[in-house]
């Protein structure tokens, strides 16, 4: 029996409505509030950094760290991971011009060792380092983001509030140039459908995830786990890290904010696609078949509306409109999230295409030996 094209239009229309009503509600994109109430005793906190060639970002950085205005103990380590642009030195000249020289420790990585990522290894070397301070809570940062005055504040009381193993915040993304208006909403919006976050603070579901650029972990649960140990492989490093944790029955939070702003512009879409491709066949597990898989669904989930509504203008409009509709819809959460006019939820498709053409690189990097590249290190590299 031929698929006619009511029958062609009824896959993604069911699967839309799988997505907006069974999916944990991803579309709906809510930032922290910061609205928790102070804790009674403000735990001391230790914020690690592990920086590689960040010369461009690293001293707006530090310097935001530097004005935290937490009122409890807090101190720094900024861990130069082998780099060539003088990324220490500048990082010690903002501490000083901070006011906050004591506070701020630059310490330089040793050898990579074999089997681990550049960056679990130099948080690791961050946490070694503070050892000896015994903070209750690691907040791991990123050298390329800027924070506002109060976001420790924030992440502790809801760690406090809610006795949290860890707590951690999407920093904003920019979205000023091209490229960052049609591929940033995207990456957020499709980041959140693989991991609702109702989900991820679910203790009875299995989806767990963080984003790597501000995570505030409770030293307790790093213990509880190994330490960097357990991840120091992962290229998808933050992701492995809540998972580890919520396995080992800790308690995970994930949110949105705009207070904390990435440095790191993508002018060019060369750049966002290197973004994409680091870790898109990582989340495919390598997996030629979960490829073919994911081009397919990308396909029949959000190309074959719009090719149905074209190609058949008359048939099944019914269906193909309300898709179309409810695949918009979705979008638009993001797209106001970002401040740019509801027009863009037009553009998911295009983004669509983009993505699948990205992840195509990332599994040919892989299979080149050069998967996962990430400032001058394979990260990934093709397993025998």
């Amino acid at each position: 029996m031929p698929l006619t094209p009511t029958l062609l239009a009824a896959i993604p229309f069911a699967i839309w409505l799988y997505l907006l009503f069974a999916r944990g509600n991803f579309w709906q994109v809510h930032e922290d509030s910061g609205r928790a109430k102070s804790p009674k005793r403000w735990p001391r906190v230790v914020v690690i950094v592990p920086a590689r060639d960040e010369a461009e970002t690293i001293a707006r950085s530090v310097t935001s760290l530097a004005k935290q205005d937490y009122p409890g103990e807090s101190s720094v380590v900024v861990v130069d991971d082998h780099s060539s642009d003088g990324t220490a030195e500048l990082a010690r000249r903002a501490a000083d011009e901070s006011g906050a020289a004591r506070a701020v420790a630059v310490r330089p990585a040793s050898e990579l060792p074999p089997g681990w990522t550049g960056k679990m290894w130099a948080t690791n070397e961050g946490l070694a380092a503070a050892r000896g301070q015994a903070p209750e809570y690691f907040w791991l940062t990123d050298a390329d983001i800027e924070h506002a005055p109060d976001t420790l504040r924030r992440l502790v009381c809801l760690a406090e509030k809610d006795s949290l193993d860890l707590t951690s915040l999407m920093v904003f993304l920019p979205v000023e140039t091209l490229p960052e208006r049609l591929l940033i909403p995207p990456f957020l919006y499709f980041f959140l459908m693989l991991y609702p976050p109702n989900w991820v603070s679910d203790p009875r579901a299995r989806t767990a995830a963080a984003a790597g650029g501000s995570i505030l972990a409770r030293r307790e649960a790093l213990e509880r786990i190994g330490g960097m140990s357990a991840v120091r492989g992962e290229v998808i490093d933050d992701c492995a890290l809540a998972a580890a944790v919520k396995k080992s029955g800790g308690k995970i939070w994930l949110g949105l904010t705009r207070a904390s702003v990435s440095l790191r512009r993508y002018s060019r879409f060369g750049e966002i696609r290197d973004l994409i491709a680091r870790a898109a066949f990582t989340e495919l597990q390598y997996s030629f078949f979960l490829l073919l898989a994911s081009l397919a669904g990308l396909f029949v989930v959000y190309l074959l509306p719009w090719v149905l509504f074209f190609a058949y203008p008359g048939g099944a409009w019914l269906l193909v409109d309300t898709t179309v509709a409810l695949m918009a819809a979705s979008f638009a959460g993001t797209v106001k999230f970002y401040g740019l006019s509801w027009l863009w939820a037009l553009t998911l498709p295009f983004a669509v295409l983009f993505y699948a053409y990205a992840t195509c690189v990332s599994a040919v990097r892989y299979w080149l030996g050069r998967g996962g590249q990430w400032k001058g290190r394979v990260q990934a590299p093709r397993k025998a």
